[in-house]
């Protein structure tokens, strides 16, 4: 049955009218940046994932900071979770149930891991790159379209754009809204796999590549040595090839609770516009099973010094405060959050938290917590190195 009677009977005529895009990647990247297939048309992927900023939603709040989480489709909506950026999301592996040896470690504290691996959003909900182009669409707190064949129907209303679609995917895409909508999906999913969502351009990158000797007199380096060691914890779950591979995105795609507090500006934020922030269990809410309870997602670190703020509820804003975070694990003296001033608040899902990755390492001075935060900001893309001038310098990075 054809989704619209105007559009069936078989296939574009040379009378018809000319496709606007001959690729999938060129017919991706017009669907990524399309706002029209939002509810009112005022919201695209580009929205919350915006390529001049490291692919997050850089959208300012009334205090003038990023905003903790993103605004829907009516300008009103808010998100449960921080919007992760979309940056190497091409790089994680479908979602599945595995094992992944630890490396740096001491074993006889931390075993190798099993459990989920892998798979889009911050619970692992979408198994590929794929079906997680398939749920913004949908969501009712961000682009809200009410079904699949309202988000085709928009498509139709722009003649090339139609066109695009059956000269890319065939004749017989619009028969059915599910082949049309796995044409628009698979479409995103491949220009999400192109170079500029994975450039690997960051000093770091060239230091690797023999292109960028300064890097070695920089507190990058101190940095490097001591995430690459056993003196931290940081490559416990930060790391999926063999130690320095190139190309490497610093995280394993495991799924853990590292005991992240629920963040109180989040929660009166959602309260004072009469919304429930509920108690976030992560990979549960996917798997359903107990044992998941608090757990998400490991991040990449590439570009992670623009794309705060930082944890799946965006608690914390600096990396700074993320490395003091990890280290009040192991240091008694380390009991302020230093955004706060305040005491470091309990996790928000109290069980599951995984103390033996994050009791493995050393206690961390002050020289080299800046060492860590330097290396993080030493994998800036070179595109986003605007963005963090004043950090490069202050770490040695420039030229």
């Amino acid at each position: 049955m054809c989704i619209l009677l105007l559009n069936c009977g078989g296939g574009s005529s040379s009378s018809g009218p000319e496709p606007t895009f001959s690729t999938k990647v060129t017919l991706g990247e017009a669907l990524f940046n399309n706002a029209d297939l939002s509810l009112n048309r005022s919201q695209s992927c580009a929205t919350c994932h915006n390529l001049d900023a490291g692919f997050i939603d850089d959208r300012l709040d009334h205090n003038n900071q990023v905003s903790l989480v993103s605004t829907g489709d009516d300008g009103f909506a808010l998100g449960n979770r921080n919007t992760p950026t979309a940056a190497y999301a091409a790089r994680t592996p479908d979602f599945h149930l595995g094992e992944r040896l630890r490396v740096n470690v001491d074993q006889a504290t931390v075993a190798d891991y099993q459990g989920a691996i892998g798979g889009l959003f911050l619970d692992g909900r979408a198994a590929s790159l794929q079906d997680q182009a398939r749920g913004p669409f949908l969501n009712p707190v961000e682009m809200m379209m009410p079904d699949a064949a309202s988000v085709v129907a928009r498509v139709l209303e722009d003649e090339g754009l139609a066109a695009s679609f059956r000269l890319i995917y065939g004749d017989s895409v619009f028969d059915t809204t599910e082949t049309a909508y796995d044409a628009l999906t698979d479409a995103i999913a491949e220009f999400e796999r192109q170079p500029q969502f994975a450039p690997f351009s960051s000093k770091y990158d060239k230091f690797l590549a023999g292109e960028y000797d300064n890097y070695l007199l920089s507190k990058a380096a101190l940095g490097e040595g001591l995430f690459f060691s056993q003196f931290t914890n940081c490559d416990t779950c930060h790391q999926l090839q063999p130690v320095g591979g190139e190309q490497e995105t610093f995280t394993g795609y495991e799924y853990h609770n590292i005991g992240v507090p629920a963040n109180q500006a989040l929660i009166n934020l959602k309260t004072s516009q009469g919304q429930i922030q509920a108690t976030d269990l992560g990979l549960f809410d996917h798997t359903q099973n107990d044992s998941d309870r608090g757990k998400f997602k490991v991040p990449t670190l590439r570009n992670s010094a623009v794309t705060g703020p930082y944890m799946h509820n965006g608690v914390f804003r600096e990396l700074a405060t993320v490395v003091r975070f990890y280290d009040q694990f192991n240091n008694a003296d380390n009991i302020l959050n230093p955004e706060t001033g305040a005491a470091w608040q309990a996790p928000e899902v109290a069980t599951n938290v995984n103390l033996a990755e994050l009791e493995d390492g050393d206690i961390l001075t002050e020289q080299e917590i800046e060492g860590l935060v330097c290396f993080m900001v030493s994998l800036t893309d070179e595109v986003y190195e605007h963005l963090v001038a004043d950090q490069l310098a202050d770490c040695g990075l420039l030229e």
